[in-house]
């Protein structure tokens, strides 16, 4: 296919997004390099993420123009070639197995607080705010970890294990707002220095562990954005490693990202440069693998809040740029900007879902009312 043809069938894919090549609106598609037309159509996600990596076009408001290319479907319509393959790997690779789960941790986590710190807000929490009631996005990172500890029933002197405790902020809130004591795993090394400083002096110990070998109890337990790298190989493994910490009258509350329809694996552009090895539960995926296990005590969605808290740390990074260490170099800025702006245009789209499940192993006696 020429590249004029190539061109053409860009441009009629785009309009049905209404987007248009080098038009003067905020979200439509800017060309730097002809050569970006065959490179998106030939290889979908990959190509997209990467041209704009590259600096082949541009784009004003890129969360808006992303956003429109999911709200009409776009990517269902075109693929890149090795993604029959990668969708076959998943289905017979265990692709979150123990060996292969530090590589989150090293490629992502681990790639330095200073930009977490910078991004985050006062808090380093790593996961979607509550914007019920909150203006901005402290205010809104301390209401979700509120709404946490409200949800557990938290009470002084009861044992709290946190499964994937990022810097530490969740334990450190709970320790110092309800009284409890407890324990974070997690599987990055930049992580677990950080929030053992963090939460120095208080009844708090960090272990740089894996979820699957926890064996101990605990009276109640959570998870906050970490559920997306456990993987559909490993959802029994994982909830019946909590219910086993937990007594008969304790709860556990998972956060999690959530997508509409069952998938074994991530988008490509995402598994290459931000969350390799990860993938979204569905609910069919969830409930299967808490049945028999768990009774549901709740299910709270609020997603939409998840494009509030994009939208916040993308401010927060873009202001600091600067003042980062040159590492951060333009590539990597324009990756982070794409990654930032695609997750707030999958939620937008609603594509996208926030999920937190409040789960009991026997239920609740006398029934759950779940806080708001």
């Amino acid at each position: 296919m020429s590249q004029a043809r190539f061109e053409h069938r860009m441009q009629s894919l785009l309009a049905e997004a209404d987007v248009r090549i080098d038009g003067g609106r905020p979200w439509d598609f800017r060309v730097n390099d002809a050569r970006v037309h065959a490179r998106v159509l030939g290889q979908g996600s990959l190509g997209l993420g990467e041209s704009y990596m590259d600096g082949w076009w541009e784009v004003e408001a890129l969360d808006g123009l992303l956003f429109r290319l999911l709200d009409a479907r776009l990517d269902e319509r075109i693929h890149g070639p090795g993604e029959l393959f990668d969708a076959l790997r998943a289905r017979l690779t265990n692709l979150q197995s123990r060996r292969r789960s530090g590589e989150v941790g090293r490629r992502h986590y681990d790639l330095g607080n200073d930009l977490y710190a910078a991004m985050l807000g006062r808090r380093l929490v790593y996961s979607c705010a509550y914007w019920r009631e909150a203006r901005d996005l402290d205010a809104a990172q301390e209401a979700k970890l509120d709404l946490v500890c409200r949800k557990l029933r938290l009470a002084p002197g009861m044992r709290v294990l946190d499964i994937g405790c990022g810097w530490g902020e969740a334990l450190k809130f709970a320790v110092e707002r309800y009284g409890v004591n407890g324990v974070g795993v997690t599987i990055s090394v930049e992580q677990a220095e950080y929030a053992r400083r963090l939460c120095a002096g208080l009844p708090i110990e960090i272990r740089l562990q894996d979820y699957r070998d926890l064996d101990e109890r605990f009276d109640a337990v959570f998870s906050l954005g970490m559920f997306e790298h456990v993987g559909v190989k490993n959802y029994a493994i994982y909830f019946d490693v909590v219910r086993r910490c937990l007594p008969a009258d304790g709860l556990f509350l998972l956060h999690s990202i959530g997508t509409n329809r069952s998938v074994h694996r991530t988008d490509p552009w995402i598994a290459r440069y931000i969350f390799p090895n990860s993938m979204l539960p569905s609910a069919a995926q969830l409930t299967h693998a808490i049945e028999g296990r768990f009774v549901l005590e709740d299910w709270h969605s609020f997603g939409a809040d998840y494009d509030l808290t994009l939208q916040a740390w993308r401010n927060n990074v873009e202001a600091a740029w600067q003042d980062l260490d040159p590492r951060y170099d333009a590539r990597f800025r324009r990756m982070w900007r794409f990654y930032l702006s695609a997750s707030m245009a999958t939620f937008r789209a609603r594509r996208s879902q926030l999920w937190q499940l409040v789960l009991s192993p026997r239920g609740v006696r006398g029934g759950y009312t779940a806080p708001r």
